[in-house]
């Protein structure tokens, strides 16, 4: 186990594993215990109403988003607008980086 999925940090982007969301990336808003965090997403899962999810139930990716890191740890909230573009950019960012990837991968395999 790597260090991001030992220990869950507020700002981080996971992506769902099990439930009603799944295959949906949200954003670590609060930290519960060792085993349950919050998340919200802004859009259907607002920073007033989170998710308390099992930290098992979820894949840590590498991204935090600084904008609502600092926003959290400063002020204690963070407004919807801010986690809807903390994770635009990304899936704009890092999952289409990943797709391409394994786009180009696929060439490689057929040439």
């Amino acid at each position: 186990m790597n260090e991001a999925e030992s220990s869950p940090r507020i700002g981080q982007v996971v992506r769902v594993l099990q439930g009603r969301e799944v295959e949906q990336y949200m954003i670590i808003i609060g930290i519960v215990d060792d085993r349950f965090v919050l998340l919200a997403d802004g859009e259907k899962r607002k920073y007033d109403r989170p998710k308390k999810k099992n930290v098992h139930h979820i894949e840590f990716s590498d991204f935090v988003s600084p904008e609502v890191q600092n926003s959290l740890l400063e002020t204690g909230r963070v407004t919807n607008g801010k986690l809807r573009f903390a994770l635009s950019k990304f899936v704009n960012e890092e999952v289409t980086a990943l797709e391409k990837g394994d786009q180009l991968d696929g060439e490689r395999r057929c040439n």
